[in-house]
């Protein structure tokens, strides 16, 4: 059964900008605090591994930040690829 094109850009384009944040987020904070441990001063960035974690102020999602972040990277992916696979010429010599 083939999904419909319009609810897959549609379901793409809805989840992208929530997705997107919080997958930024990991990413940069990972990458700033990995330079803070090379660096030797892992101590004074450790307020970066709370929000990598999930963790921001008085409000901890750490225990569910990883599954939402995975969730919503493997749908923006699937979707993605989905949405390629249709666009692509089928049944022509690309070569």
């Amino acid at each position: 059964m083939p999904i419909n094109k319009v609810r897959l850009r549609k379901l793409h384009r809805i989840l992208a900008p929530i997705a997107i944040l919080p997958l930024l987020l990991t990413s940069i904070t990972g990458i700033l605090y990995q330079i803070a441990v090379v660096s030797g001063n892992r101590s004074q960035f450790i307020g970066l591994l709370d929000l990598h974690q999930g963790i921001f102020g008085p409000v901890n999602l750490a225990p569910v930040y990883p599954l939402f972040n995975g969730l919503g990277l493997i749908t923006l992916a699937v979707t993605g690829i989905m949405m390629w696979f249709q666009t692509r010429p089928k049944g022509q010599n690309r070569g």
